[in-house]
Formats: C-alpha cells, sequence, structure tokens
C-alpha cells in the first residue's frame, strides 16, 4: 500500500506542477476547483479487487474550503492510473458515503 500512497502522492504533486498556478485541478459543479494537497489516508486505501485501488485525500481549496477527494485508480507494477476522482466530502460534510457489499464497496445515498 505505501507504493499506491507514493505513486497518488506523485501524481497529484505532477500534475500541481504542470499546472500554471502549481495547483492540482479538477471540476465540480461546473466549477474548477483549485486545490493544494494537505494529507492522502494511508489508512483508508482499499482494495476494489484486481488491480483497483480506493484513496481519500484531504485539499485545501482556493476559496478555503477543506474537500475529502475520492480517488480511484488502476494500478500495476511501476504504474498508477487515476480512473476517477469525486468531491466526497466538503468542510466535513459528505455528498455520499461508502458501504461494502460482498467484499466490493459502491457510492451509496447519505442517509
Amino acid at each position: 500500500m505505501s507504493d499506491v500512497s507514493d505513486g497518488l502522492k506523485t501524481f497529484i504533486s505532477g500534475y500541481a506542477a504542470n499546472s500554471a498556478d502549481k495547483k492540482f485541478h479538477m471540476p465540480y459543479n461546473r466549477k474548477d476547483l483549485a486545490l493544494d494537497l494537505i494529507k492522502v489516508h494511508d489508512d483508508r486505501f482499499s482494495s476494489l479487487g484486481g488491480n483497483k485501488y480506493f484513496a481519500c485525500v484531504d485539499m485545501k481549496g482556493t476559496d478555503g474550503k477543506t474537500y475529502d477527494i475520492d480517488f480511484l485508480m488502476a494500478v500495476q507494477p511501476g504504474k498508477l492510473n487515476v480512473t476517477q476522482t469525486s468531491v466526497h466530502k466538503i468542510n466535513g460534510k459528505p455528498l455520499y458515503n461508502w458501504k461494502e457489499e460482498k467484499g466490493v464497496w459502491k457510492k451509496v445515498p447519505v442517509s
């Protein structure tokens, strides 16, 4: 898992280094979020089966909010490919939750 964590940190920092403002950018609600990495939650890495993994990352927006971003990745020896990103929480408030069903993690509505 430390290789996955290191690969994700490298992905985020590399993406930010190539942007004009040195931020990690992602779309959310028709806006462009410009984000700085706070923390990769190494304790929340989850295998989704096969070579797919899920990671949770805290990032600070230029709007002052803290965003919990979920990264879905395909991992092969020496290569990490981010396949999806989504905003999971804003300032600690979840927009959806995760539930394990028969060993597979799925997004579920906030109850």
